[in-house]
């Protein structure tokens, strides 16, 4: 398995650096089911807050991401059962994907109850705000 880190990703969704894109394509294109590449949890909410914060990407575009790199053979996402459940979380509600997937992770380890401070995560993730 070969780790990908956010800007390998980025430079491989957005092609804004020739140079770089150029050298993202061509690892990208090394990888197989035998040998994928793998995306830890930190580089998928990565990825998600840079499309959205530097290249405005709509929540739509997020979702279609999300799903096609969960679909790729190429790839190992870790916990993609969670990022999974976080992605229909964030499809059917107003918050974000990094709380979707807080939330996810938290009920993973055991946690009862999620507190936040954040409304919409509140509201929308299954989480509780701090009273």
């Amino acid at each position: 398995m070969t780790g990908l880190d956010t800007n390998v990703v980025i430079r491989y969704l957005i092609h804004d650096d020739p140079l770089q894109t150029s050298a993202a394509v061509k690892l990208v294109s090394t990888l197989t089911t035998e040998e994928p590449g793998f995306l830890s949890l930190i580089v998928v909410v990565e990825t998600v807050w840079v499309l959205e914060s530097s290249y405005g990407f709509s929540k739509q575009q997020i979702e279609e991401v999300l799903e096609t790199l969960l679909r790729s053979k190429e790839l190992r996402i870790e916990r993609a059962d969670l990022v999974g459940q976080a992605l229909r979380t964030f499809q059917a509600s107003r918050a974000d994907f990094a709380d979707c997937l807080i939330e996810r992770c938290a009920h993973a380890a055991g946690c009862r109850l999620i507190y936040t401070f954040d409304r919409r995560a509140a509201s929308a993730a299954q989480m509780h705000l701090v009273p």
